[in-house]
């Protein structure tokens, strides 16, 4: 049922520079059309398949022509936003956008939260976080806000301490207390379930967890608690398209009763509604 173009990071980087940010001020582009489809960017997992079900199920009822383009990175559905290559994103949290914001000059804003993916602790060779050995290696994303987030929830589950006041660009000069002399390994979130193999546990977010037939709710030996988490996920639009109706109808369908039960009955607490 999908029906979505997927744009690799390896197909993309040679066009990188025209997805740039110097293309946002073309007064012709695909999202500029409010009575054309609207094309959102989204990660492939769980974020296109949400999408794809309101696409398959609800958006020509609600007279929405929408249209999914996946990307397999973190940085490329930013930059077409905002040059207006499409008309909104759906892949990223909060902290997230605001660090990108500030490093890349983008005028992205959230629209409407969808849904949390916890971050998890995985591993092929332990079957408790208590287990990690002295000197074991544990990979990290590299981005700053998601390296971030996975010490801090190696803290809160007591494996390592941060500094007082560590916040969301904390990295493991942050780490005050390492009764584990742990090393840390930073790669690119979406390398992360790809390393299971070469280190002796990995932080792995949420989407790139469930690509790689992991399951969350099961497979974690510590899990990110949705309790006042900061980390929801959302469609995004370029500053000024909030009012955009395609917008505003896509927003109501994902925060609908039929997505939260299509959540709830595919991912199985892998993937929470935050509405």
């Amino acid at each position: 049922m999908r029906n979505a173009v997927k744009l690799t990071t390896a197909v993309l980087a040679a066009g990188a520079l025209t997805l740039g940010l110097t293309a946002c001020g073309s007064d012709k582009d695909d999202a500029s059309d409010t009575s054309g489809p609207l094309i959102v960017a989204a990660s492939p997992v769980p974020h296109a398949e949400i999408l794809n079900y309101v696409k398959d199920n609800l958006a020509k009822d609600a007279g929405l022509d929408l249209q999914v383009k996946e990307f397999t990175d973190y940085v490329l559905p930013n930059t077409a936003t905002e040059d207006g290559s499409v008309g909104a994103n759906y892949f990223q949290n909060q902290p997230y956008l605001d660090d990108f914001n500030k490093k890349n000059g983008t005028h992205i804003v959230p629209v409407v939260t969808v849904h949390l993916e916890p971050l998890g602790l995985y591993s092929n060779k332990i079957k408790k976080a208590d287990e990690l050995k002295s000197g074991a290696t544990v990979a990290v994303p590299n981005d700053t806000v998601n390296e971030a987030r996975a010490l801090k929830l190696l803290d809160a589950n007591g494996i390592i301490t941060l500094k007082d006041g560590a916040g969301n660009d904390a990295t493991p000069k942050d780490i005050a207390k390492n009764p584990k002399n742990l090393k840390f390994k930073e790669l690119e979130a979406a390398q992360t379930p790809r390393s299971l193999d070469d280190v002796d546990a990995a932080v792995i977010n949420g989407n790139y967890a469930i690509e790689s037939d992991l399951k969350p709710s099961e497979d974690a030996l510590v899990l990110e608690s949705a309790d006042d988490n900061p980390y929801g996920n959302f469609l995004a639009v370029k500053e000024g398209n909030e009012d955009d109706p395609r917008v505003k109808k896509l927003a109501k369908l994902l925060t609908s009763a039929e997505v939260k039960k299509f959540i709830e009955g595919k991912y199985a607490g892998s993937v929470i509604a935050s509405f």
